[in-house]
């Protein structure tokens, strides 16, 4: 096990137990992919995890950089089958872009790279969509479906729309649907600034979406498999941290099995861990 090989070092504490330590918060944000699911079915340690919270009275947001409204990630989770109690702060990367597109905040007329799953971000605006050459800005929320692993294809296609601006509903870089890795939008980002583009982020791990979970006097603790982005963020605004090890990182600590050096990499301060979010 991933945990087993993991080097114990000072500062950094393996949590067998939520309940050892969530009388310390009154407000848990907590990832969904990752965390709560895989893509495909719910972790039922973490649906433990968050009743045992809810009986508590503690507050519980779910902070996602799902490319899409908050309305249409909870009918996801829905559907896979969490209770509707626990769904009432439900807040995405794609709500907030959303927000600001609606508000023509980067221009008017877009470009959608993406799939066309991620449409509902752009619902209220759909006239203005445009193609690549005659919009204002790009709208990133993923990867084509013809082209979902071919980072060189994207490369070549926006090299020469490098003075446009691109907005990413989506700072992950990849995702695990079950135990195949997936390519996110955040990947696209980075090939776009590499080129020499301007990225405008929406999500985790900037503080922006944050302002919208919780208030300044509340105790919060943060829980998430993404050092870039759920751990970077509760860095960036002080707050405490659970990273869930058997997640987005679960290949790179199978090579190296150190969760410090890994932090060091990130350049991230870990607070706990647990291979998953368990009570």
């Amino acid at each position: 096990m991933i945990i087993e090989r993991i080097e114990r070092v000072k500062k950094l504490r393996e949590l067998n137990h939520l309940s050892e330590i969530s009388n310390n918060y009154d407000t848990f944000i907590i990832d969904l992919w990752g965390v709560m699911h895989n893509g495909i079915k719910l972790n039922s340690k973490a649906i433990e995890a968050i009743e045992n919270l809810e009986k508590n009275s503690k507050k519980i947001v779910f902070l996602s950089n799902a490319p899409r409204p908050s309305i249409k990630v909870i009918n996801f989770l829905l559907k896979m089958g969490m209770n509707k109690k626990y769904l009432s702060n439900v807040m995405t990367s794609g709500e907030a872009a959303m927000h600001a597109i609606n508000q023509n905040k980067f221009g008017k007329t877009f470009f959608h790279l993406g799939p066309p799953r991620d449409t509902s971000v752009f619902d209220k605006v759909k006239q203005h969509k445009t193609n690549i050459e005659q919009c204002d800005f790009i709208l990133c929320t993923g990867l084509f479906d013809d082209y979902e692993n071919d980072l060189d294809y994207y490369k070549n296609f926006l090299k020469k729309y490098i003075s446009k601006q691109l907005i990413c509903t989506n700072p992950d870089l990849t995702v695990h649907r079950g135990n195949i890795e997936e390519l996110c939008a955040g990947s696209l980002a980075k090939v776009f600034e590499e080129l020499g583009g301007k990225v405008s982020y929406f999500g985790k791990p900037y503080p922006e979406v944050y302002n919208l979970c919780f208030k300044k006097n509340e105790k919060v603790l943060a829980i998430g498999d993404n050092l870039r982005t759920d751990i970077k963020g509760a860095n960036n605004l002080n707050l405490d941290c659970i990273f869930i090890t058997d997640g987005v990182h679960r290949d790179e600590l199978n090579k190296i099995s150190n969760l410090n050096e890994l932090s060091k990499t990130y350049n991230v301060k870990i607070d706990f861990f647990q291979k998953e979010l368990t009570w």
